[in-house]
């Protein structure tokens, strides 16, 4: 079960508006000394080790759930091993030429064709969250689940048991998905289908299955 991680190595992006704050230097710090001591010259290549045994467990037969920027820092990771997509601001050099065209979508679990935002001062990972680009007034905004047949699709039934098919929206640092960058094989579980935005999505990988949730408190809005 993950939530607010980040795994590209960007500390959450939160550098424009906390780089001076005595918490964030303190996790860099800390994050900077946990990688060097597991073998790791940067924080990214750290983060992606553990990427990718996540994947390994995941295709071994266990189940990820992840929410919230989990979802595509995780998938953005995978995209990037061995390309430098890190700003001297994160990793002390400056991010490799050309790296958006070096991305293999390929190694994803959900999202393929996403742009990365390139410049470090703006509190987004990629364009596959809709945060900053969603126009969905708060009164309008609740998202649906997916009605499956027990009986034919028993994960999905589960994954979707409810009180209610309709859902009030909320925010996270990644919100929702658009769908146009979501994989062909994902099962799209909750949409705002007018917004062309997913909320909910499920996949299978070798004996194994994933699930990603975007938002992090229902009480956030």
């Amino acid at each position: 079960h993950l939530h607010h991680e980040d795994f590209t190595g960007q500390y959450g992006r939160f550098y424009a508006a906390f780089r001076n704050a005595p918490w964030y230097i303190q996790q860099k710090k800390e994050a900077e000394a946990d990688a060097h001591q597991a073998g790791y010259s940067k924080v990214s290549q750290h983060k992606l080790a553990v990427a990718k045994k996540i994947k390994e467990y995941t295709v071994g037969g266990g189940f990820l759930f992840a929410m919230c920027s989990a979802t595509d820092s995780y998938d953005i990771a995978l995209a990037a091993e061995g390309v430098d997509i890190c700003e001297p601001m994160f990793d002390g050099d400056p991010a490799e030429p050309n790296y958006q065209n070096k991305l293999q979508y390929s190694k994803t679990f959900a999202f393929k064709d996403f742009q990365l935002i390139q410049n470090p001062l703006v509190y987004e990972f990629s364009d596959i969250d809709v945060t900053q680009s969603r126009k969905v007034k708060a009164e309008n905004d609740f998202f649906t689940l997916f009605d499956f047949s027990a009986k034919w699709d028993v994960v999905p039934t589960m994954l979707c048991q409810n009180h209610t098919r309709v859902v009030k929206g909320f925010m996270g640092q990644t919100t929702a998905f658009k769908k146009s960058l979501i994989k062909s094989d994902v099962l799209i579980m909750g949409e705002l289908k007018s917004a062309g935005e997913a909320r909910y999505v499920h996949g299978e990988l070798g004996k194994g299955t994933w699930t990603f949730y975007g938002g992090h408190d229902p009480e956030d809005y």
